[in-house]
């Protein structure tokens, strides 16, 4: 079952890097078994252009490198920190994409301005506080991990499926390595139509509650109805 991860982890990976979210080795993702608690990666600082399967590296929810020739990502301890809070999802994304870097760099969440953000974000995409001096001299990557969490105090990450960390870039998830690959290639569509609609009009405003409600439901909500009947 773990080999099958680790390519399912590869996989998710080179998506991301098709999709042109990422250069060099500038991103990662990972995948949990949440019956074994173990956790594959991507390598620390392997580009994408080198990576194979037999590269990603598994990991404990002790943190604990259990299988593997190379350091996993330096963000090991974010998902780690993720999937231990976060009990539905299976899966993490982090990239430096363009727009949704841009967002982050200017510390603003993203304002649901239509229906296409709507149909998959419930509301904002929020952006986390600015990380202290402190923090920073800390565990980076845990203290990273922390602020993610304190911005979804009162959201659920199901319905936002994804995060801006301040100065640095998106970070999403879902219930596997691919959903949360999925939700990052949204999340920088999302991002540059937002920056695109702000050009046109400085003075938008974000989209209506019910209208928005309207989106989003019919997909996610008990009653959704998009898609074929199973």
């Amino acid at each position: 079952m773990l080999e099958s991860l680790k390519r399912i982890v590869y996989e998710a990976n080179m998506e991301i890097f098709r999709k042109g979210l990422v250069i060099y080795s500038f991103g990662n993702v990972s995948g949990l078994d949440r019956r074994k608690e173990i956790f594959a990666i991507k390598p620390s600082g392997v580009s994408y252009t080198k990576l194979r399967p037999q590269d990603i590296v598994l990991v404990n929810l002790e943190g604990e490198v259990v299988e593997g020739d190379y350091r996993p990502s330096m963000d090991t301890n974010t998902h780690l920190l993720l999937y231990r809070e976060f009990s539905e999802i299976g899966g993490i994304a982090h990239t430096h994409a363009t727009y949704a870097s841009a967002w982050a760099q200017a510390e603003r969440s993203i304002p649901c301005y239509g229906t296409t953000h709507a149909d998959h974000f419930y509301g904002e995409i929020p952006v986390t506080a600015k990380m202290t001096d402190d923090a920073i001299q800390r565990n980076y990557e845990t203290e990273t991990g922390k602020l993610i969490l304190a911005t979804f105090t009162e959201k659920n990450p199901s319905e936002v499926p994804g995060v801006l960390i301040a100065n640095h870039g998106p970070c999403s998830w879902g219930k596997t390595p691919g959903e949360a690959v999925y939700h990052m290639v949204l999340l920088e569509e999302i991002a540059k139509m937002a920056m695109l609609t702000e050009s046109l009009n400085p003075k938008v405003s974000p989209i209506k509650k019910l209208l928005m409600d309207k989106h989003y439901l019919r997909k996610h909500g008990k009653d959704a109805y998009y898609g074929q009947n199973k």
